[in-house]
């Protein structure tokens, strides 16, 4: 699968985002937690550089705890604040604001010193598509104040949401890097639903899906659907669709219904707490850029 676009609304939101970046105190990332760091902009550490950071861990109830801890520890070495969430419990939320105003204190301290009392730190939240950046301002501000969706581009502009007297949040519409160099990127991306899905081959994506799983989760076909592990991919697929009863005219099975349920089941987590990257010690943050 290759994966290659650009559409014209991401190259306005970046030129909107590099004009707002001025504005700002601190940049708030919003990343999957199931894969960090494919799901980073690379961008981002170009546009947010001299000024402090944090990183949000989001839908880490859907990751594997202890692989959470280990991309937690890799982000905090490279000099970011880290928090894990669950934007949509609202799990993590009270720690963000603790977050934001430690990665914020020598700007606090610089205004006291100057006589500057409570003046709002300014945060931009930033992040790729359907990571869950609108539904973390959402619960963060406790009203529904940036839209949601659970399609990729629903945010079009920016806009200032101010949360209270100590903070205020810029939010931005989720924007792509041009061109991977890595399609192994592009392929994460598409497991978490970053790329529209009406532009990629659903089979295909789904027994990718079934390699990776076959390598580090193979129990998850007979806990899921009921049925036994195997190396060809494609045979697992025709098992999901025996399975759930995927049946085209002709009792012929339906690998492509089949191949939509897998994936559905992997982004909401029906198939247990899966994270698809491992960080690696010697991995820089920037590496894919």
């Amino acid at each position: 699968m290759h994966f290659q676009w650009y559409p014209g609304h991401m190259t306005k939101a970046k030129r909107a985002m590099q004009a707002d970046i001025k504005l700002v105190d601190l940049v708030i990332e919003v990343v999957d937690a199931r894969v960090p760091l494919s799901s980073r902009n690379p961008d981002i550490d170009e546009l947010g550089k001299n000024k402090a950071r944090l990183i949000l861990l989001n839908k880490s109830d859907l990751s594997d705890s202890k692989k959470n801890a280990l991309w937690k520890k890799f982000f905090i070495d490279k000099g970011f604040c880290v928090v894990e969430l669950d934007s949509r419990s609202g799990s993590g939320m009270k720690a963000v604001q603790a977050a934001v105003l430690e990665a914020c204190k020598e700007k606090i301290e610089r205004d006291r010193r100057r006589g500057i009392k409570n003046r709002p730190v300014r945060a931009m939240v930033v992040g790729i598509p359907n990571v869950g950046k609108s539904t973390f301002i959402n619960s963060f501000a406790g009203k529904a104040c940036a839209k949601t969706g659970n399609k990729p581009g629903v945010t079009k502009g920016n806009q200032w949401i101010r949360l209270n007297k100590n903070v205020e949040l810029l939010d931005t519409p989720g924007i792509l890097w041009p061109k991977f160099e890595d399609q192994t990127v592009g392929l994460h991306l598409a497991y978490i639903g970053s790329i529209k899905d009406d532009i990629i081959n659903i089979e295909e994506l789904a027994m990718e899906l079934i390699k990776y799983f076959n390598e580090e989760y193979p129990k998850v076909f007979e806990e899921r659907y009921g049925i036994s592990n195997c190396e060809d991919a494609y045979e697992v697929l025709k098992g999901i669709a025996k399975s759930r009863s995927c049946l085209l005219k002709g009792n012929e099975l339906d690998t492509q219904k089949a191949a939509t349920i897998l994936i559905d089941d992997f982004r909401n987590g029906r198939l247990g707490k899966i994270t698809i990257e491992v960080p690696d010690i010697e991995e820089s943050v920037e590496e894919h850029e």
